[in-house]
């Protein structure tokens, strides 16, 4: 006889969800820009990226959203890799990034520097993505764009120390300041993160606010630890404490999919990442992934995805 299956305790669902985050491909680059100029930022599709006020001022122009002044110390973040405008004037002409004559120091860390007459402003800007499947479903929770000042309410402290150590390392950049810089930037997006999860009304909806869910969260979680377990609405519906028919309406009303589209996304996008990282013979993929055939495998695969496992 067989038990249920036991998963690990927590009372933070959402804290499992940010211990996986886990930053992949990052690249940083220290502006210091006088007088006027407009930079725009190119569509990045799978990265995100911010930008870290460290002195004076400029404005943030996103397509969809109202231009916003960002002042010293603020931080906003771009989840979904949108192309958009900073500059110190909003009628400013835009000029490509790539034309504003970035340097690079190192792998994950490059300088721009324009002069002008009047006032400078000082950036730390990153882009970034996250290579694992949980990660990535939570990234396609947020909105377009996250801000926080250090002029908000809900603004807490280490926003702003963290954000004053950034601003200390960038003023005078000392031995091994740009590995500072880059890792308190890192930490910096996932608490910024972390707070739109914890005092958004956004975060109530959908997969986020699932994950909360006493019944949902629980099996979101049986789904996420053992996605090669042959699952079916029954047997999850008997783990949770929910009726068939009421797990269903649930979780379709919560996730957006029923259970059994979620299962099958869920194992494409884990098989997604195991042969982007690795070859490795389909049929082992399959059999991980709870399918009994390559062929069935195969077929799933090129439905969610919309192309064979042998493109990737």
């Amino acid at each position: 006889m067989t038990s249920d299956p036991v998963f690990p305790s927590s009372d933070d669902p959402l804290g499992e969800v940010l211990h996986q985050l886990r930053l992949d491909g990052s690249l940083y680059c220290r502006s210091e820009l006088q007088g006027d100029w407009s930079l725009e930022m190119p569509v990045l599709p799978g990265k995100m990226m911010f930008h870290i006020i460290t002195s004076g001022e400029c404005w943030l122009k996103v397509e969809g959203e109202s231009p916003r002044q960002l002042t010293q110390r603020s931080l906003v973040l771009i989840p979904h890799g949108l192309g958009h405008v900073i500059c110190s004037d909003q009628s400013l002409p835009s000029k490509s990034l790539f034309d504003a004559g970035v340097q690079k120091i190192s792998e994950r860390y490059e300088v721009l520097n324009i002069d002008g007459e009047g006032k400078k402003t000082e950036l730390t800007c990153g882009v970034m993505s996250f290579d694992q499947v949980a990660a990535k479903q939570l990234i396609e929770e947020l909105p377009s764009v996250l801000f926080l000042n250090q002029l908000d309410d809900t603004c807490d402290r280490w926003l702003t120390s963290t954000l004053a150590f950034i601003s200390d390392e960038a003023r005078v950049l000392k031995p091994g300041g740009e590995t500072i810089i880059t890792h308190l930037a890192d930490i910096l997006v996932i608490q910024l993160i972390r707070h739109w999860m914890m005092t958004s009304p956004q975060a109530n909806k959908g997969w986020v606010g699932a994950l909360r869910d006493k019944h949902i969260g629980l099996v979101l979680r049986a789904i996420h630890h053992e996605p090669s377990k042959n699952w079916t609405v029954e047997t999850l519906a008997k783990l949770c404490g929910l009726s068939r028919s009421g797990l269903s309406a649930q979780f379709k009303q919560l996730v957006g999919h029923s259970v059994k589209n979620y299962l099958t996304q869920w194992r494409m996008r884990l098989a997604y990442q195991r042969l982007k990282h690795k070859s490795e013979p389909l049929i082992r993929l399959a059999e991980d992934l709870g399918y009994n055939s390559e062929a069935a495998f195969s077929r799933a695969f090129k439905r969610v995805m919309g192309f064979p496992p042998s493109q990737v």
